[in-house]
């Protein structure tokens, strides 16, 4: 009876992957082809915009930076008018929003042709992705539903940064115990983005690792000085009084917006439910306060947790403190994805589908009036921290002395 049971188990578990492969390949097909169907204006019919997407701000930014324009990219008038002679006229509206360190990733790239340097970006980041995941010894087809999730096909479609952001922080929490120097300099470049390092500080200082909070702290500011050396200091003044306020404005904007439908955090999803700047800022501030409690409690010397399982949980709890996300950010729910299919004795298939699948089908269901949001990573962390914390208090059942 339970060899048959088990049987039938391994026939349903193999029919659910088999189905949401179908259904990945299907959608990733149908993103990546639609995205490079260009109309006579040169435009994606997925987009509307240059196929490209969002990379083609930093190729064209980093472009004007090295041509000695740095300082169009924080007057979005002229930025977009630099934009359009450089690509088309009838180039959507689009703004720089990147801090201006990036600029040392992007220089290189911009030496290039557009097209070449989207495919280093784009195969480059997801191969970091793949580096970094290697020390979790998740195993080889675990790392396939990473490499290969929808999240990172999304990075893909729009030429975003989430697969290497995604690739600095898991690796630099990897790394963290036995190799903090090198777990620094990590979280130093994870600085690009540094909204998505929230939890970072809170994981370093829970453990004590003073190596890593200086190597961080080292590398943040070599960037810094190098960054002001090759493209002049003003630009961080500029950054913060021009490009910050700019980004904030557009996390405000009220609902609906349409590059909203692809927006993940627990900011962005009370927003999309009807609340108020106030409201929404609260509610997100109650979310990253818990984030960090749980990191702290993940991090501190002692507790009973395996360390991929710390680093993967700090990784999707990183979605639920920051304010700003979209779905490209959420290449760790596929991490989570394939490591829960290792932690779970049984697994189940269809849940973790659906989580996997997450990046294809949220602006989906926006799109109908249903807002998954934050949903997904939300239920992840939370289907981790039980996991973790039962585990624990069995563990800590078994060691008590009977009293018989």
């Amino acid at each position: 009876m339970e060899s048959s049971r088990n049987r039938n188990r391994s026939l349903a578990d193999v029919a659910i992957v088999t189905v949401t492969a179908i259904v990945a390949l299907w959608m990733a097909r149908y993103y990546l082809r639609t995205l490079w169907t260009l109309g006579p204006n040169g435009f994606s019919e997925l987009s509307r915009t240059l196929p490209y997407w969002d990379f083609s701000n930093l190729w064209a930014g980093s472009r004007m930076a090295i041509e000695g324009h740095v300082a169009l990219l924080f007057d979005v008038d002229a930025y977009r008018a630099a934009l359009r002679g450089i690509f088309s006229p009838h180039l959507p509206n689009q703004e720089w929003s990147y801090p201006p360190s990036i600029l040392l990733l992007g220089a290189p790239l911009a030496t290039l042709p557009i097209l070449p340097a989207y495919l280093i970006w784009t195969f480059g980041t997801i191969l970091c992705l793949w580096l970094a995941i290697r020390p979790l010894k998740l195993g080889g087809f675990a790392e396939l539903v990473v490499v290969f999730s929808p999240a990172v096909v999304m990075n893909a479609v729009f030429g975003q940064n989430g697969a290497l952001t995604t690739a600095l922080l898991i690796a630099g929490l990897a790394a963290a115990p036995r190799r903090p120097l090198l777990a620094g300099v990590l979280f130093g470049l994870l600085t690009i983005k540094p909204h998505l390092g929230i939890l970072v500080p809170f994981c370093l200082l829970a453990s004590g690792n003073w190596r890593a909070i200086f190597a961080a702290a080292a590398t943040t500011v070599a960037i810094i000085v190098a960054t002001g050396l090759f493209f002049g200091f003003d630009v961080w003044s500029n950054f913060l009084t021009e490009t910050r306020p700019l980004m904030t404005g557009i996390m405000e904007a009220p609902f609906p917006q349409p590059y909203q439908s692809n927006a993940v955090t627990v900011f962005f999803t009370a927003r999309a439910a009807g609340l108020g700047l106030a409201a929404a800022y609260a509610i997100q501030a109650i979310a990253s306060a818990a984030a960090i409690a749980a990191v702290i409690w993940l991090w501190r010397p002692g507790q009973q947790v395996e360390h991929r399982e710390r680093v993967v949980l700090t990784a999707v709890l990183a979605i639920l403190a920051t304010p700003y996300g979209y779905t490209y950010d959420t290449v760790s729910v596929a991490v989570a994805v394939a490591l829960l299919s290792t932690m779970v004795s049984r697994p189940p298939g269809l849940l973790l589908a659906i989580c996997w699948l997450y990046a294809f089908v949220s602006h989906i269901l926006y799109s109908v009036g249903f807002c998954l949001g934050v949903l997904v990573p939300l239920f992840l962390a939370a289907w981790m921290l039980f996991s973790i914390w039962t585990r624990g208090r069995k563990a800590e059942i078994s060691r008590e002395p009977s009293l018989a």
